[in-house]
């Protein structure tokens, strides 16, 4: 069964856009209430940051996989 680009990239951004969300969540729930506010939304930026770049270099590794 042969599936298209457009749904298959809209699955990949439901799950990434779900991965930075959960991200985000996890931390608050570690740190929330421990550090200031501030200091709480550093640190969802910053493992939200990761996160993205991992994704993102999943994204080329799976592009630079077809292509060969």
């Amino acid at each position: 069964m042969k599936h298209s680009p457009l749904r298959e990239m809209l699955i990949y951004l439901v799950v990434a856009l779900s991965s930075l969300l959960l991200t985000a969540f996890v931390v608050h729930m570690f740190v929330g209430g421990l550090v200031s506010p501030e200091t709480e939304y550093l640190l969802m930026g910053v493992m939200c940051s990761v996160v993205a770049g991992v994704i993102g270099f999943m994204v080329w590794d799976v592009i630079y996989r077809r292509q060969r």
